[in-house]
């Protein structure tokens, strides 16, 4: 909007209020009629909008398979598109990290907002020399998680969204015990009120080929992996067909680099998970998304640029040009003169 840009914005079904709320601040700053506009429903209604031929670009936050939906119905209408869609992103812990700074970090990564973060870190890779020490502390420090309404202050943990968000992640848990893997907290349903929610939730002895591994859950289940090697956890880490997010904990800053280089995410932190500022760009690769959100990199994905070239002769041996670029559909054209001789 900051670049004259008019916009609709179709929130998901299951949670609409807060679209409405960010509605009445935009209506209190009196922009012009038309500016921001929210449009409710369910996927017909997302449907409509990007198949319109009034909407040029697209946005999408949400799951791969919808993703892939919109993404093949704006590209019949050559529109530009912004994805970012779903992940299973890996946190690395390595021995020399400070197993009391990674198990805090490992707990926002997954219990934070009842786990319904895209970026979350569900596999954690720890290596096998501090995993014992790990999970112990893990296991003491999610037990004392205080769960109730959001908007009690003293709630550190809320519900999950839906009815239907809740059973699925029950049925995830379920999996993960069939398919081997070592409960160490949690696992059940959690009854502080009449809201839909799970207890925090660790799994440890957990493979590469297990379903909570492998699929995004949406939930504050987290699943640790151990491992011996860094070329080995890169490989694991590596093994996914997402790609959103990593984050690597440890005290030697060259190895940290080193495998965050190797990674396959779009965005990464060492020693520290979820940071989102907005002067850094966030997005994924492979299934999690397509462009970047935030700062500049954002920018060059709404803003249609326009070149021109304007020129006289004011002798015989010079001419000059007006050359403009990054003309926006609503604003004027910046650029500058060039002298060439002729």
């Amino acid at each position: 909007m900051a670049l004259g840009n008019a916009m609709v914005f179709k929130p998901s079904e299951v949670p609409p209020l807060g679209a409405l709320k960010l509605a009445e601040i935009f209506v209190e700053a009196s922009p012009p009629a038309g500016l921001f506009n929210v449009v409710q429903g369910r996927g017909a209604v997302g449907s409509a909008l990007v198949t319109d031929a009034r909407v040029a670009k697209v946005s999408l936050t949400g799951s791969v398979p919808t993703g892939q939906m919109v993404y093949a119905a704006a590209a019949a209408g050559v529109r530009h598109v912004t994805m970012e869609l779903g992940g299973k992103s890996p946190l690395v812990v390595f021995d020399d990290a400070s197993v009391e700074d990674a198990v805090g970090t490992a707990m926002l990564g997954n219990f934070y907002s009842a786990g319904q973060v895209c970026s979350n870190g569900t596999r954690v890779f720890v290596q096998k020399s501090i995993n014992s020490k790990f999970l112990k502390s893990l296991a003491e420090r999610a037990a004392k998680i205080r769960m109730g309404d959001p908007l009690d202050e003293a709630t550190q943990m809320g519900p999950l969204v839906s009815a239907v968000q809740h059973d699925k992640v029950l049925g995830y848990i379920a999996t993960a015990r069939a398919e081997g893997a070592t409960l160490v907290c949690g696992g059940s349903r959690a009854a502080p009120n009449t809201g839909y929610y799970v207890e925090p939730t660790v799994f440890a002895d957990v493979t590469d080929s297990m379903t909570i591994a492998r699929e995004e859950v949406f939930d504050p289940v987290m699943a640790v992996l151990d491992f011996d090697t860094d070329e080995e956890v890169i490989a694991q880490a590596n093994d996914t067909e997402f790609g959103l997010a990593a984050g690597v904990f440890t005290a030697d800053i060259s190895r940290a680099h080193r495998v965050i280089a190797q990674l396959q995410a779009g965005t990464c932190w060492i020693n520290a998970y979820n940071l989102t500022p907005v002067e850094a760009p966030f997005g994924g690769s492979k299934l999690s998304g397509v462009g970047r959100e935030n700062v500049m990199r954002r920018c060059t994905t709404i803003h249609r640029s326009k070149a021109f070239m304007l020129a006289w002769v004011r002798s015989m041996r010079l001419t000059k040009y007006l050359v403009a670029f990054g003309k926006n559909d609503r604003g004027r054209p910046t650029g500058g003169w060039t002298d060439a001789g002729r």
